[in-house]
C-alpha cells in the first residue's frame, strides 16, 4: 500500500493502522517498508508526535 502524499491524511491512514493491526510504530515501519524517521519527521510538520504509551500520534 502507497500512503497518502498529504499530512492529514497520512496521519489518519498510520493512526487507524496503529489501533487495528500494530503493536509500535516500529512494527507497523517494519512491515511496510518506510522509514520510521522520516514518517514522525512528516507527522511533526503538522504538529503531531508518536506517542510510544498511546501508540499513536498525537
Amino acid at each position: 500500500m502507497e500512503l497518502p502524499k498529504d499530512k492529514m491524511m497520512l496521519l489518519s491512514v498510520i493512526n487507524m493502522k496503529l489501533r487495528d493491526q500494530y503493536s509500535s510504530l516500529d512494527a507497523l515501519c517494519d512491515d511496510m517498508d518506510v522509514e520510521r524517521a522520516a514518517l514522525e519527521a512528516n507527522l511533526a510538520d503538522i504538529g503531531y508526535a508518536y506517542d510510544e504509551t498511546l501508540n499513536r500520534f498525537r
